[in-house]
């Protein structure tokens, strides 16, 4: 058996027909390794708080979820809301996700930067000292007022509030306090009225709805409030809320409240985003003192543009596969998915090439002997003598020998055999043409010999 050949098929004819399916599958899954996601990295660093909000405690509680994926939350402590932010606006920082308030930054500004989503809510706190109720911000002119820490979000949204209602450093005294020591002021005389971020059930906020030295405002401007500065929320935080047992609050007390919000850099993994949102689920998504069972984690008037990830989460939850299989193997069947189909609607379309691109090979040989043969044959029309015709005969014979070295499979077998069937024709046709020059060329010596007979001899003078 020829080497060459297999299964009746020339190897560098299949080979060549192979050629061109191969450079297409291969140039698709050059393209679709490029731009699919590569697999999800194992590790996330997210910006939380060491005193401003419950970004902390809520982090922790992200961390032990992430973990029984094998995903490890790095936590990095920041002065609050305000620095997280900075942080993510860092090029070179390598913290991904933030705990951010809602009015916060601005995605002009900050276009790389996507929401995933509103989590709770973080109710602005107004607690003071002395007999008077106080009702409104603008009661507050003319007091000591701490405003929260210079990088926090406490203070940026105090000055905010404080300005829609009249406030200003000239007209009252700020100071730079927050957390604990603002607290600790207000108990010790040393301010007038204290400024929070914080939920329902943060201890601090506890703590000083049950000091008798201060009381908590409820703001009866809330909802006009809320529709100045859109971004925040009118909440209404029931009386006995904090101490049903001692009606603390004892009355209903209005509030507003943004929304603590997760923000990530567009370069977070979309794995990484869905492993995300599905902790916060279960971190948030239950009934809280003042959130709805299901409330949370959603879009509620982030200024940020919500992730593409995040609006799939919140239209369909967590992808099939994360629901059924642990995250390493959903992400590896996903990517294979995403690789696969655009390479199939490729490969498939390109195999059936092949069989064409072959039979094209193996014609076209066919095809060009029968183009010398046309050739010669036009050729012949012409006036053409012995010598040409001889010359016909012997080409004839050359495209006779290179049809008879061609290989060709047996399916074309019967293409061979009717080109010699046409060569032999030609070949006739040629003979025929000989045959009747040369019975002309005799014809005409025969007449010249016989003219030369009856011609009589001339005698000499």
């Amino acid at each position: 058996m020829d080497k060459k050949v297999i299964f009746g098929r020339s190897i560098k004819d299949l080979l060549l027909s192979i050629g061109p399916t191969g450079f297409v599958i291969a140039l698709a899954v050059i393209v679709a390794y490029r731009f699919i996601d590569p697999a999800p990295p194992n590790h996330l660093v997210i910006s939380t708080s060491d005193g401003e909000g419950d970004y902390q405690t809520y982090a922790k509680l992200y961390q032990e979820i992430l973990k029984e994926d094998g995903i490890n939350l790095e936590i990095r402590d920041s002065s609050g809301a305000m620095e997280n932010l900075q942080q993510l606006q860092k090029e070179d920082s390598d913290i991904q996700v933030g705990f951010v308030q809602d009015g916060l930054g601005s995605p002009d500004q900050d276009p790389d930067l996507n929401s995933l989503g509103s989590l709770y809510y973080e109710p602005f706190w107004v607690f003071y000292r002395g007999s008077t109720p106080i009702a409104r911000l603008a009661q507050l002119e003319g007091k000591k007022i701490a405003i929260g820490r210079d990088a926090g979000g406490t203070r940026v949204l105090a000055l905010k509030l404080f300005s829609e209602s009249g406030l200003t450093d000239e007209n009252s005294q700020f100071l730079t306090l927050g957390g604990q020591q603002a607290a600790d002021a207000l108990r010790a005389g040393k301010v007038d009225a204290a400024v929070f971020l914080a939920t329902v059930d943060d201890p601090l906020i506890e703590n000083l709805a049950e000091d008798k030295r201060v009381k908590l405002m409820s703001f009866d401007q809330a909802e006009a409030t809320t529709r100045q500065v859109p971004f925040l929320h009118h909440v209404v935080l029931s009386h006995g809320t904090i101490d049903i047992k001692n009606n603390i609050p004892d009355r209903d007390i209005d509030l507003v409240s943004p929304t603590a919000t997760l923000l990530a850099k567009d370069t977070v993994h979309p794995a990484l985003i869905f492993l995300l949102l599905k902790a916060a689920t279960q971190v948030h998504g239950g009934r809280g003192l003042i959130e709805k069972k299901g409330e949370f984690p959603s879009d509620k008037d982030s200024q940020f543009p919500l992730a593409e990830e995040a609006k799939a989460f919140y239209k369909s939850g967590t992808p099939f596969w994360q629901r059924f299989l642990p995250f390493w193997l959903a992400t590896l069947i996903e990517r294979f998915i995403l690789l696969v189909i655009p390479v199939l609607a490729l490969i498939i379309p390109a195999v059936r090439l092949i069989p064409k691109i072959y039979t094209w090979r193996i014609r076209s040989r066919i095809y060009q002997r029968y183009g010398e043969l046309k050739y010669l044959e036009t050729a012949m029309r012409g006036e053409a003598g012995y010598t040409e015709h001889v010359k016909y005969l012997d080409q004839l014979d050359s495209i006779e020998e290179r049809v008879n070295a061609m290989k060709v499979p047996l399916d074309f077998s019967d293409h061979i055999y009717v080109l010699r069937e046409h060569i032999d024709f030609v070949r006739g046709r040629i003979a025929k043409a000989l045959s009747r020059r040369m019975a002309h060329v005799a014809a005409e010596a025969a007449e010249t010999a016989a003219s030369s007979a009856q011609t009589p001899p001339t005698s000499a003078t």
